[in-house]
């Protein structure tokens, strides 16, 4: 996989000598899987197609499951309405046509309690897969049908003659023709063959962590001899994912905080004249939330040293990260130093710019270049839109400091832009940018060689994810929560229409608010009803910027619904509603596809009263401000997943009338039918991301992180929350006595074969 990797001293075949300590992971990793008998070429293609080349790939594919034969399922004790898993015997097979040239193939079992009846729908390779007199263990629903029970498309794994009281079931492919009893035989042979496996963590630490030996874990997993022996391998075998993760993360933020040269920012002001956060918060009309004192004593402590900071501010909608954000700018003004805040879309910038030019204005930097002696903060936009004149303007001003805030997008990140002292980056939507586009505005910090200096760096995000969860994605920052929101917010009210009849009401609860002086946002997933995408894309890991990039996006749509009716698209919609139901109000549309100059148009209409209603696509999801906006229509809701439906419903709420949510989602899946009650039944972000990550798994967290083989194929950040903590703590104690773990050959080794290819660079030159 990597240099350091291969250049391990490892085994071509089982028959070269281990390791005193036993085999290596990185030898396992060198054996191909044809080293095991009956595995000639085809049969290593057809592994191949399961992600399974080597010997290591063999034993890291676990079972799903277990057949317990100590206590089986009877057919008859089977509880119709519930899951079962049942080992029975294939008794006959028949296959049937039905409408629209599908299959349905019928397969009775029995036990000796009784009979049940498998029913597949569109699975005709069943009737070739399955035969009378085969041994099988089904999993599903049981459910009866005239008077007879019968399970429908169940999960079939073929056990055959297999001996012992626990059988493993592994995920099996049809298509390449490799079942889990096939697999069973591989493990079996490998494992026999492999005997010891070396183990990295020291006895100790496996001792004050009650963890087994990597052994007995592999044993275990694979061969075990009573459900009691499963947990304990898989909580070994699951701290070792988590652990990977953790001292890559923590030797990612020590070399940072190696490397790196910071600035000690001034906290403290000499004189008042100089105090500009002091000045900023004396004019600001409310008092700042404790959760805000406290983030920002974090975030002070950090300024005030030489290391630069590197820290994450986790908020919910509404919570004052922007305020947060803000002061925080201002300390390195008041420094002398220039401030950056990107954020992913030009909406937001332009919201985020309007924002502080409005609560900045009046504040006064001392500057011996004005003939007073002081002179407005000044801050600018930078986007892609941004025209040559102003731009130039703009980079000769960041160029000689007379530029103290610039808040842009990407366009930041442009070889272009230098700045004259950059002492402080916010990065908002933290998920929607990379570590490279953070590396690559951190090095335009002041000065070259030795004087170098590297800017204190804060993230932040409105979407929030659970603390466990955050330690793992963005474990090389330190961390700050804004857990309560200002005083004064009315709740808003979420209201899940379900069904069509009702749609109505909505409409009429829009003209009232409008008659009150109001202003509505109506969402939809669709720019225009012929597009293959919808503006987030369906796969719920695409963003489509306002430039028309594929960003990565956590939390997009739902990626498994596959709904039937065509999704409402907004140009549609807004032609629709201005004739039909809303007929006589001022309507708007507003989408991601639009030239910016018409968004921006747009957006300041609305912002200004001049529009009643907004039909938009998500590039209102982040960062719109409108007080008087008061509804909140999201339509076709099923297609959205938790955290985008809890980030457009705080559009609304931000003002002092009250505010309320429609979600309409009429015959949706039952996974849908969860995340809209969900968000009905809170509006807390924290509560709403633990049953995201509930409902949807870690793939909606770990994104990027969750390539090749270090994907949490056991660990998991729901039930793991106690490993991942137990992780990053041994972690930090590794580090601690070997920082680079230059004399801990066998971590590095393994860590360097598990990581991707651009974590092990950035190891490896550090």
């Amino acid at each position: 996989m990597n240099s350091q990797a291969d250049s391990v001293e490892g085994a071509q075949s089982f028959e070269e000598n281990p390791t005193s300590s036993g085999r290596r992971l990185t030898q396992l990793d060198r054996l191909s899987v044809t080293e095991l008998t009956g595995i000639g070429p085809a049969r290593a293609k057809a592994l191949g197609a399961m992600s399974i080349v080597s010997v290591l790939d063999l034993l890291m594919h676990y079972p799903r499951r277990y057949a317990d034969r100590s206590h089986p399922t009877l057919i008859n004790d089977a509880v119709v309405g519930e899951e079962s898993m049942i080992e029975a015997k294939v008794t006959s097979i028949r296959s049937r046509p039905a409408r629209n040239r599908r299959s349905i193939v019928d397969v009775e079992i029995a036990d000796e309690s009784g009979v049940l009846t498998v029913t597949f729908f569109n699975q005709p390779y069943r009737k070739d897969q399955l035969h009378e007199q085969d041994d099988v263990v089904v999993f599903g629903k049981v459910e009866l049908f005239r008077s007879k029970l019968q399970m429908t498309n169940p999960i079939v794994d073929l056990v055959g003659d297999q001996t012992g009281a626990i059988i493993p079931i592994y995920p099996q492919s049809a298509k390449a023709g490799v079942s889990s009893r096939d697999l069973t035989r591989y493990v079996t042979e490998a494992l026999s063959r492999a005997k010891v496996f070396a183990d990295p963590l020291p006895e100790i630490v496996r001792k004050q962590l009650k963890l087994v030996n990597r052994s007995a874990a592999f044993l275990h997993i694979h061969r075990p001899e009573s459900m009691n022996e499963v947990f304990p391998a898989r909580r070994r075998l699951a701290f070792d994912e988590l652990w990977r993760m953790q001292l890559v993360l923590v030797l990612r933020k020590r070399a940072q905080a190696r490397e790196a040269r910071g600035i000690a920012h001034r906290t403290v002001a000499n004189d008042p004249s100089t105090d500009l956060v002091g000045a900023f918060t004396s004019r600001l009309s409310f008092a700042l939330t404790g959760a805000q004192r406290r983030a920002l004593d974090e975030i002070t402590a950090d300024l005030a040293s030489e290391l630069p900071m590197h820290r994450l501010l986790q908020g919910d909608v509404g919570s004052g990260k922007t305020i947060v954000a803000l002061i925080t700018l201002l300390y390195g003004v008041q420094g002398g130093h220039q401030g950056a805040l990107m954020v992913p879309t030009e909406v937001l910038a332009g919201q985020h710019f309007g924002v502080a030019k409005r609560l900045l204005a009046g504040i006064m930097v001392p500057d011996s270049r004005c003939l007073t002696g002081e002179r407005e903060v000044r801050i600018e936009l930078l986007t892609s839109q941004t025209s040559t004149t102003r731009r130039s303007e703009l980079h000769q001003g960041l160029r000689d400091g007379t530029v103290d805030v610039v808040v842009g997008t990407h366009a930041l990140l442009t070889d272009e832009v230098r700045f004259h002292s950059l002492g402080i980056v916010v990065i908002d939507e933290q998920h929607r940018f990379g570590v490279d586009q953070r590396a690559i505005l951190r090095e335009k910090g002041s000065g070259t060689g030795n004087d170098r200096r590297d800017p204190d760096l804060l993230v932040m995000t409105a979407t929030p994810i659970p603390r466990t969860a955050a330690m793992t994605v963005y474990g090389d920052l330190d961390y700050s929560e804004l857990d309560e929101l200002p005083p004064g917010r009315t709740p808003i009210r979420t209201r899940w229409v379900s069904e069509p009849s009702d749609e109505q009401r909505v409409w009429s609860r829009v003209r009232e608010e409008v008659t009150k002086g109001a202003q509505v946002f109506v969402v939809c997933p669709r720019v225009r009803a012929q597009d293959d995408l919808d503006e987030s894309d369906q796969s719920g890991l695409i963003y489509l910027d306002d430039r028309g990039d594929e960003q990565p996006k956590l939390f997009g749509l739902d990626e498994t619904a596959t709904p039937t009716r065509p999704a409402r698209s907004a140009i549609e919609e807004a032609e629709r509603l201005a004739t039909t139901e809303l007929v006589g109000l001022r309507v708007g549309l507003l989408h991601g596809q639009m030239p910016s100059n018409e968004k921006e148009s747009v957006m300041v209409s609305f912002r200004d009263g001049f529009l009643d209603v907004l039909v938009a696509t998500t590039v209102i999801e982040v960062g719109v401000d409108v007080p008087r906006a008061t509804v909140m229509i999201i339509e076709d809701a099923d297609r959205f997943g938790i955290a985008q439906l809890h980030q457009l419903r705080g559009r609304v709420g931000r003002g002092a009338g009250e505010s309320v949510c429609y979600l309409l989602g009429y015959d949706v899946s039952e996974e849908a039918g969860k995340r809209l009650a969900a968000v009905a039944g809170t509006t807390n972000g924290f509560e709403l991301a633990e049953i995201d990550l509930e409902l949807r798994g870690e793939g909606t967290v770990l994104g990027a992180r969750q390539k090749g083989r270090n994907d949490l194929r056991l660990a998991s950040l729901r039930r793991d929350r106690e490993l991942v903590l137990l992780a990053r703590s041994v972690a930090s104690q590794m580090i601690d006595a070997d920082p680079t773990l230059a004399n801990s050959h066998a971590i590095l080794n393994e860590l360097l074969l598990f990581i991707g290819e651009d974590e092990a660079l950035y190891l490896e030159r550090s």
